[in-house]
Parts: structure tokens; C-alpha cells; sequence
């Protein structure tokens, strides 16, 4: 006798797949507000759906941990200042580049002390795909810039411009920060192609 195989219809199969995922998967109410620190595993960053706040815009915060116990940040990506023009004649981005920089606020929400170099974790990313690391020395009319190594007790908070130096035709996409100068694996991504939140 020949079995006869029936043909699940495509979109039955498409509402069991997507019924099983929303019993085992991820679960997010909303999008976070400038105030809440999202906080989500390396892999769930780089999942793609319309649920998950995957690449939050500029203004908002990402909770992120280092490779040490006790070791964790809020990071806020507070403005980009594009193009940030050189205050130091001698410290000028080379011809046909500019530099962008980027305002982070950093709160120690952890344990233990953070003391590291905040520019050695940080780069952006263009449109194209290249990524640019930090200028470790920079002066701009943005505003204050981190100092090479920065101390953060638990609960305190400290704030600073990164700069970056970028050819004038790119176009910057997305945003990366790390701990432990960029070792760390917990790594926070925002997009620069959203429209930032408005500041309180």
C-alpha cells in the first residue's frame, strides 16, 4: 500500500513556529525608556525581530558587565557631535577625514571599582561595514573628552567625549562599547541611523 503524504500548508507550519518561539523565547514588554538599562546576552544582540530593542538609539542605556566578578556599567551613549572640529592644531584629523565624537556617561552599578581606559573599548562602524577604534588622543569643541585611565567607585558616575577619526564620505551606522578595553564579550551596540531621544 503507498502512504500518501498531506501537505502542511505554509502558513500553518509559519503559525506553529511562531507560537512555539513565543513560549520558549525572549520576552520584552516594550521599548526601554532613557532611564532603563537594558540588558541582554551577546547573541540575543545580533537576533533580528521586531520584539527584541536590539540596537537602541542614542540617549538610551545598556547594562554591561566586564570579565571580573562585580564588574558592571550602565552605559548611556549620550550625543554625537558630527563633525567635532579640533581645538589643537596639532592633533587635527588627517586630510579628507573628520572626527565624530561621542558623549558616553558611565555608571558603575556594580561591585567592584571600574578603572580602565573607556577609549580603548568603543568603535564605530560606517555604513559600508569598516570600523574605526577611538582616537586615543583628541581634542574637540565637543566638550571634555575621558582622561586615559578613568576610576569609578560602585554607584558613581562619570562622563566624557570619545573621538573618532572618520573619512569625511563616511557615514557612521552603528556605535560599539566594551569593558575591560574591549575585551570584554558583553559588548553594547546603538544605531546612529535612529533619531536620538529627546533630551529632559
Amino acid at each position: 500500500m503507498r502512504r500518501v503524504m498531506r501537505r502542511v500548508p505554509a502558513v500553518v507550519l509559519g503559525t506553529i513556529a511562531v507560537l512555539a518561539a513565543g513560549a520558549t523565547g525572549p520576552q520584552v514588554a516594550g521599548a526601554a525608556s532613557p532611564e532603563t538599562a537594558i540588558s541582554l546576552s551577546g547573541a540575543d544582540r545580533h537576533l533580528d525581530g521586531p520584539h527584541l530593542p536590539l540596537e537602541p538609539g542614542i540617549g538610551s542605556t545598556l547594562s554591561l558587565t566586564g570579565i571580573s566578578g562585580g564588574e558592571r556599567l550602565d552605559v548611556t551613549a549620550v550625543k554625537v557631535v558630527d563633525p567635532a572640529r579640533t581645538t589643537n592644531e596639532f592633533l587635527a584629523p588627517d586630510p579628507g577625514n573628520r572626527y565624530v565624537a561621542v558623549q558616553f556617561r558611565l555608571e558603575n552599578t556594580g561591585t567592584a571599582p571600574y578603572k580602565d581606559s573607556p577609549t580603548n573599548g568603543a568603535a564605530l562602524v560606517d555604513t559600508d561595514g569598516q570600523r574605526f577604534d577611538a582616537e586615543l588622543v583628541a581634542e574637540t569643541n565637543a566638550g571634555a573628552s575621558f582622561p586615559a585611565i578613568v576610576s569609578i567607585s560602585p554607584d558613581d558616575t562619570a562622563l566624557g567625549f570619545i573621538t573618532f577619526e572618520l573619512p569625511t564620505d563616511a557615514r557612521p551606522e552603528q556605535l560599539q562599547f566594551s569593558m575591560n578595553s574591549g575585551f570584554s564579550d558583553d559588548v553594547g551596540e546603538w544605531s546612529l541611523t535612529k533619531s536620538p531621544k529627546a533630551e529632559s
